[in-house]
């Protein structure tokens, strides 16, 4: 596959960047369960590509210069491979990503031959279990030429056999990037790995910095083993497995012995002689989710044959099921007629809008407990505990492919509150005024920097930019100064927020050298806009930003 002109590019522009050189250099052996650069295991050649979707001629949110998308990238390539009969794997990070792909694609392929449509499909999780089953199996058969899947393919599915592997944006870790090219080559032959980059701060800065991805050392693991939405079905496991003693809470950490009155209140577990014992009938491990998800699923059903589709985790019925969304089913394109979260059903009917939606939203926060502050000079870094309030109230009506916004249209969906751990940091009076930073664009620079650090937090925590959320304001009620906040997405931390609290010095620094390093003139993308901005990334301030980090971190306390 030959990029098409300005399509791979690095540190320098069109060409011969770094990105080129990393592509030609045969380099990523990634093995079974995941491999590496380092990666010894026995397997065939694999090269790497790391790809940056050129500029368009369209103009985006504030006249910000746009890419063609990954997502329309990633078609055209599988497209190509699939024409040359490449058994090929498109990873993607969404649901409606992976079928927009195979929908995309086939009809690509059918402009080429009819028969190659069907030998291109989509996989995801919410299908129904028989549907799963007949692509796995059409895929190892050979059926299948090219498949758009999010990361349910790698939950139990032994893939073997392919040629090739698209990576649409970076999963967020080195080590699932790695784990995903790893699945070509499997059976011996050379095999391709391409990264398509999204048009994003981290995206941007890893096709410019392959050293990112090739010769930096393994990267830390971030986990909370105390936060109690994960300690507490841990604890209803073990003692369905065997009763839990007193020695053997000391196994499960120091918040394990407060939690055990909790779960005991809620009759959950029981005190007898040998120890405590699971008194449900149900499975204790069903309070978990190896998938994250939590909730009742919300059933997807179409309103006019009452025909199940499939399903979607509760937390993400707000943004993925709304009234008017466009919903993608086995390439079938559906919109939502209503959405009912008391029964948890999504009435959705057969449609061909020629356009996709996304969700916008609003978020404020709230200072419940301050458990470590350090002074940077007279600012102050924080991490505790905060409740985040998030609305979904709109959404935006989208161009398929080129992403150009055709209109908005307001939602009327309930609050949804979050208890979770936050790093925040606050500016004084005097050091905006050193910054050159007036009430006018005092906003807009907080904002930006928000933004910008939510994009580059996943090279220092391992985590995905959709993990974690954030909030700027002129003047919190809490803190009672400009402050910008930054968030775990998930029920009581997941360690995101704390690592980001140690390594704040680097995380900053290399957040204010992204968007100063950036070429637009107001804010793009790659620096500074946010794809999930519930404002519309209105308002925002580049040049704002670059000073007021720059005077944050000339106080900053050495690392």
């Amino acid at each position: 596959v030959g990029p098409r002109p300005g399509a791979v590019r690095g540190a320098g522009g069109a060409a011969p960047p770094a990105a080129a050189r990393a592509a030609a250099a045969p380099g990523g052996r990634g093995g079974r369960g995941g491999g590496g650069p380092h990666d010894a295991s026995p397997r065939g050649e694999v090269v790497f590509a790391l790809w940056e979707p050129p500029l368009t001629e369209l103009r985006g949110e504030k006249g910000a210069p746009v890419r063609r998308t990954a997502t329309a990238e990633t078609a055209d390539l599988l497209t190509d491979l699939v024409v040359q009969g490449v058994r090929t794997v498109a990873f993607v990070r969404s649901r409606r990503g992976a079928e927009l792909i195979s929908v995309i694609a086939q009809e690509r392929l059918a402009e080429v031959d009819r028969s190659l449509p069907r030998r291109v499909a989509a996989y995801r999780g919410g299908y129904l279990p028989e549907e799963r089953r007949a692509l796995e199996r059409a895929l190892h058969s050979g059926e299948l030429l090219g498949l758009a899947a999010t990361t349910a393919l790698e939950l139990g599915v032994d893939v073997s056999g392919l040629d090739a592997v698209l990576i649409t944006g970076y999963p967020g870790t080195r080590a699932s990037l790695w784990q995903q090219a790893g699945r070509a080559g499997r059976s011996g032959q050379g095999a391709l790995a391409v990264l398509i980059a999204r048009d994003d701060p981290l995206d941007t800065y890893l096709v410019h910095h392959p050293e990112a991805l090739f010769r930096q050392p393994v990267e830390a693991t971030v986990l909370d083993p105390d936060n109690p939405y994960v300690l507490a079905p841990h604890l209803c496991a073990a003692a369905a497995e065997l009763p839990l003693t007193e020695t053997d809470l000391a196994l499960f950490g120091p918040a394990a012995a407060e939690l055990i009155p909790q779960l005991e209140a809620a009759k959950l577990l029981r005190r007898r002689a040998a120890g405590w014992h699971w008194t449900r009938r149900e499975r204790a491990s069903d309070l978990t989710d190896i998938r994250g998800e939590g909730g009742r699923p919300v059933q997807i059903v179409e309103a006019a044959t009452g025909r199940l589709l499939g399903t979607v985790d509760e937390s993400a019925a707000h943004t993925a099921v709304h009234d008017g969304a466009v919903h993608l089913h086995q390439g079938r394109t559906y919109l939502v007629k209503h959405l009912d979260l008391e029964d948890s059903v999504a009435l959705v009917e057969e449609s061909s809008p020629p356009f996709s939606t996304t969700a916008r939203d609003t978020t404020s926060i709230s200072v419940l407990e301050t458990e470590t502050e350090i002074p940077w000079g007279p600012a102050r870094l924080c991490f505790g505990s905060v409740e985040v309030t998030n609305q979904v109230v709109s959404y935006l009506r989208r161009k398929l492919i080129t992403g150009e916004v055709l209109g908005e249209a307001k939602l009327d969906l309930p609050p949804r509150t979050l208890r979770t751990r936050a790093v925040w940091w606050t500016v004084t009076e005097d050091q905006l005024d050193e910054a050159r930073i007036n009430p006018e664009i005092l906003g807009g620079a907080l904002h930006a920097a928000e933004h910008a650090s939510i994009g580059l937090l996943p090279l220092f925590a391992t985590c995905d930019r959709w993990d974690i959320g954030g909030v700027s304001v002129p003047l919190h009620p809490d803190t009672l100064l400009p402050t910008v906040f930054v968030y775990d997405g998930h029920p009581g931390g997941a360690g995101f927020a704390e690592r980001a609290f140690h390594t704040a010095r680097a995380w900053l620094t290399a957040t204010r050298d992204a968007i100063a390093a950036c070429e637009c003139e107001a804010g793009c993308p790659s620096c500074i806009q946010s794809p999930k901005c519930g404002n519309g990334n209105d308002p925002l301030h580049k040049r704002g930003a670059i000073r007021l980090l720059t005077r944050l971190l000339a106080e900053a306390p050495p690392a």
